[in-house]
């Protein structure tokens, strides 16, 4: 089991491959067209809003007791899994 240190510089490492991702995404918004561009700027919006969410429990995390962050761990746990899915889909449908 990693300790909590070592968690949350796992989730800053991902947290800056999403924001790779997310770049990548970003600038392949401006490359299509019109139809495909108001999907993809939707899922980025989308994107962006769960890694904020992601980034604040992080934060929380970061500052929480040691009997608190293992309930905070399993909350992170699930929007990580969320949040690779989705970057993934994204990635999937418009970086072809």
């Amino acid at each position: 089991m990693k300790s909590r240190k070592e968690y949350i510089q796992t989730l800053h490492n991902e947290i800056d491959e999403w924001n790779k991702q997310i770049d990548r995404l970003t600038a392949r918004a401006g490359l299509v067209e019109d139809e495909y561009r108001q999907e993809l700027q939707k899922q980025l919006d989308e994107l962006k809003q769960q890694r904020a969410a992601i980034e604040g429990q992080v934060e929380k995390l970061s500052t929480s007791s040691a009997e608190a962050w293992e309930d905070l761990k399993s909350g992170i746990d699930s929007a990580w899994e969320k949040m690779n899915e989705a970057v993934g889909s994204a990635a999937t449908s418009f970086l072809k």
